[in-house]
């Protein structure tokens, strides 16, 4: 019986000891990680006042997205032999210089895709990789400081596309008003006067006209996430028809060094554009020819998930 007893405390003085080792461990690791988020709050305090201080800010990430596939004799699906490929590229970059009494923000956001779906056994399909995304954007904001947190500021922003059919609808807003900053990541633009120029081959469909422009965008790096969403409308004051918005969104998390994930995703809403569209695939017969009035104005969309490089 005595050896029994020696024996079992003997198998359970190991476990006792890697029980106290482990509650040990964990304890330091606690008092670490607590030490650690200190630290991380005094230097996102630090940055925070340099982010404040005059001068140019440059900075830029982008998402790259790669999915490639190849099948052969997989049977299980309907067409067996299939190459498959999807390709998306991001780009986010910004220039602000901020000055006591005046501010410049320039900003630029690119997303191009290809895509391509090649059966191998039809050899009349097409097998190159074939535009999908794209989307051009570029903004530049000036403005002079009234009081503390408000400016009349000049706002030009183009957008476009630039793998097919360059300028083709493209846009142009120049227009004047006031920028709100309440705080340092958050810009407000009202521009109550506001042209918005649109460049097309086709201007039956494509015209520009007098309104409203309202921005906002926000853009934030806490730690290891980069954050910027932006949201850019215009309000004709002519017509609802000619009226368009944007909201793109775009998210980094650095996970070593430059190299992170990111996702971006991009919503807009553009009748002409819709129009357009419609008239172009329109068939002779098919019923009544698309117009402002019977078009279906669909939410447009992307999104683009894959890794991101931080410059």
């Amino acid at each position: 019986m005595k050896k029994l007893v020696l024996i079992t405390a003997l198998l359970a003085l190991p476990l006792a000891t890697f029980a106290q080792t482990k509650e040990e461990l964990e304890a330091q690791k606690a008092e670490k990680q607590a030490e650690a988020d200190k630290l991380q709050s005094e230097a996102d305090a630090i940055q925070a006042q340099i982010d404040a201080l005059p001068g140019w800010k440059i900075g830029a990430f982008g998402t790259v997205g790669v999915n490639l596939s190849s099948f052969d004799n997989w049977y299980a699906q309907g067409t067996p032999n299939v190459s498959s490929g999807n390709i998306g590229v991001t780009f986010n970059g910004f220039a602000n210089l901020k000055e006591e009494k005046y501010f410049w923000r320039n900003a630029l956001n690119v997303n191009v895709g290809w895509v391509k779906f090649d059966d191998k056994d039809d050899p009349t399909d097409d097998d190159s990789f074939q535009e999908a995304t794209d989307v051009f954007n570029i903004t530049s904001l000036y403005g002079r400081n009234i009081f503390k947190n408000v400016a009349a500021s000049a706002l030009a922003e183009y957008r476009t596309t630039v793998l097919n059919n360059f300028n083709d609808p493209g846009y142009l807003d120049v227009g004047v008003g006031a920028t709100w900053t309440p705080i340092e990541n958050l810009v407000v633009v009202v521009h109550p006067l506001n042209y918005n120029f649109v460049f097309a081959e086709d201007d039956t469909i494509f015209e520009s006209s007098l309104g409203a422009k309202f921005l906002v965008d926000y853009t934030r790096k806490i730690g290891a996430i980069s954050f910027k969403s932006n949201l850019s409308a215009f309000y004709s004051y002519e017509s609802s028809d000619l009226s368009n918005w944007t909201w793109v969104n775009s998210l980094g998390y650095k996970v070593w060094k430059s190299l992170g994930v990111g996702f971006e995703f991009g919503l807009r809403g553009n009748k002409q554009e819709a129009l357009n569209f419609a008239t172009t695939n329109f068939v002779e017969g098919s019923g009544p020819a698309p117009t402002f009035e019977n078009v279906d104005n669909e939410l447009q969309s992307y999104w683009l998930l894959g890794i991101t490089y931080a410059f």
